[in-house]
């Protein structure tokens, strides 16, 4: 975490999966879960990362538990779900942020391989898991998907990419509507933060410029601020929000 104090425990006795979440936006999100007294369990590709990020979160008090897994894995999507109800018997919230952006060609030019592999992670991925996950989650309990400012305006060098963002705008509705009353399922459009993810943003001084000066609080967005985002809808505070998608993205244009 910043600076940020957190003196709430709105998740205390809580349960939370976040995957892709050694780093970046999965990475503060889970810690603002865990900060907040929930036990977090954490997941990505590689087993280093999953340790090391492990330990940094343990190293704040939290209650976590690491596991491999690339959501594109039938068997590690499921060990992941297993892991957790073996441990805690259930699950209260899950925040699906895995994604993938392989290619910045055009629409029209991209391979076929390339169009696979960005529905697989980006969207399939995301039901496939809480196919596994939704037998865990009873009453009370909490979806926030992560798409991208960008599935509203698609940027020209990561047109599939938006559209599979777009897409999760799509499936946050009919998600709401299948898994209500007793689960609520909601969605985030963060708008540009520098990530590993994202990298190339931070690198190009003359982007990032374009990019604030299209931003009403003319800056760039972090990754604590789309954790507070995502912490709000899985809480009580929004006990009566579902079906919604969240633009958190400083003023960028949106929609109406």
């Amino acid at each position: 975490m910043s600076s940020k104090i957190i003196s709430g425990k709105r998740f205390e006795g809580r349960v939370v999966i976040v995957t892709a979440s050694t780093q970046g936006i999965g990475f503060s999100t889970a810690e603002r879960f865990g900060l907040e007294g929930a036990s977090v369990v954490i997941s990505s590709r590689k087993q280093k990362n999953v340790d090391e990020a492990v330990e940094k979160l343990k190293a704040k008090g939290i209650k976590v538990v690491g596991v491999i897994c690339h959501v594109s894995n039938a068997q590690q999507r499921k060990n992941l779900i297993e892991t957790t109800v073996q441990k805690y018997g259930k699950i209260d919230v899950v925040v699906s942020n895995a994604a993938v952006s392989p290619s910045s060609d055009s629409t029209l030019e991209t391979h076929e391989s390339v169009l696979d592999k960005l529905w697989e992670i980006n969207v399939k991925a995301a039901i496939l898991l809480l196919k596994d996950a939704a037998p865990h989650m009873k009453k009370g309990s909490s979806v926030i998907l992560i798409s991208s400012i960008g599935g509203y305006h698609v940027h020209d060098s990561l047109a599939m990419y938006g559209v599979t963002k777009t897409a999760l705008f799509g499936l946050t509705k009919v998600l709401a509507a299948e898994m209500a009353p007793h689960t609520r399922v909601n969605c985030i459009a963060p708008g540009f933060v520098p990530t590993h993810f994202t990298g190339f943003i931070a690198g190009n001084q003359a982007l990032k410029k374009s990019i604030e000066d299209k931003t009403l609080l003319n800056r760039l967005g972090t990754t604590d601020d789309m954790a507070s985002a995502v912490a709000f809808l899985a809480s009580d505070d929004a006990s009566y929000i579902t079906g919604e998608t969240l633009v958190v993205a400083g003023g960028m244009p949106s929609r109406l």
